[in-house]
């Protein structure tokens, strides 16, 4: 019942922005802290960003820090990765996940996961 469905990735060239969106149901959405994950092709998965249950407090990876930004809907059961000035080092599977209440940086600590969306930067 509980699904996570990211959407917006695609085939970019460097330099090009791109929004992805990740819709959510089966749970108390309000409730819980949204992060994006992303895993490049035989590497591990990294922390993106993360955002609290308000909106009010988010955490990026300094990879994308300056350049990327997390935002909610509660009311659409929606959150947000916004990128800009992408490069081909963000090309990746990009994943986004919930955990209860608190926020986290930390993978297995994650309670719900989508199926991810493959964002592809051209150099």
């Amino acid at each position: 019942q509980v699904q996570l469905v990211e959407s917006g990735g695609g085939l970019v060239q460097a330099g090009d922005s791109l929004r992805l969106s990740c819709l959510a149901s089966g749970f108390t959405f309000r409730t819980y802290a949204m992060g994006w994950f992303r895993q490049a092709s035989g590497k591990e998965r990294e922390f993106v960003a993360v955002i609290d249950w308000s909106g009010s407090i988010l955490y990026y990876a300094d990879s994308v820090k300056g350049r990327s930004t997390i935002s909610r809907d509660n009311a659409g059961n929606t959150v947000y990765l916004q990128m800009n000035s992408l490069k081909s080092e963000d090309t990746a599977v990009y994943y986004c996940a919930a955990r209860f209440m608190q926020t986290s940086f930390k993978r297995n600590e994650y309670d719900y996961w989508g199926q991810g969306t493959q964002v592809t930067v051209s150099s």
